[in-house]
């Protein structure tokens, strides 16, 4: 992963959560696969391979959101011209008070990388 991402404090935890629950259901191997798919298309964010989506408006926050699989990665840009993964939110968990926390999180933090 280039220096062009930064992945804030929350989303690491949720990349941890990730990581553990896929060794659990189908085991070590598969899980980190899993993980380095989503660290490529974190690099693809930042090169402008994918078309990442604007979070709506009602969310309250600036950003935007690609999907990979069955997680959304929501991120936004730094003033450094980088960007910031501020969180990985499994479909299913797509709720907004913990998206909503990451982001104030992400705003709170410097994003001087």
């Amino acid at each position: 992963m280039t220096s062009r991402v930064r992945i804030q404090e929350a989303a690491i935890q949720r990349l941890d959560d990730i990581y553990q629950y896929g060794v659990r259901q189908w085991g070590a191997n598969q899980s980190e696969d899993y993980l380095l798919g989503l660290f490529a298309t974190f690099d693809k964010i930042a090169d402008h391979q994918v078309a990442s989506r604007p979070i709506p408006a009602e969310f309250g926050v600036q950003g935007y959101y690609y999907r990979y699989r069955k997680h959304m990665v929501y991120w936004k840009t730094l003033r450094t011209g980088g960007i910031g993964i501020v969180t990985v939110l499994h479909e299913k968990m797509h709720q907004i008070t913990r998206f909503q926390d990451d982001f104030n999180l992400m705003t709170n933090q410097t994003d001087t990388d």
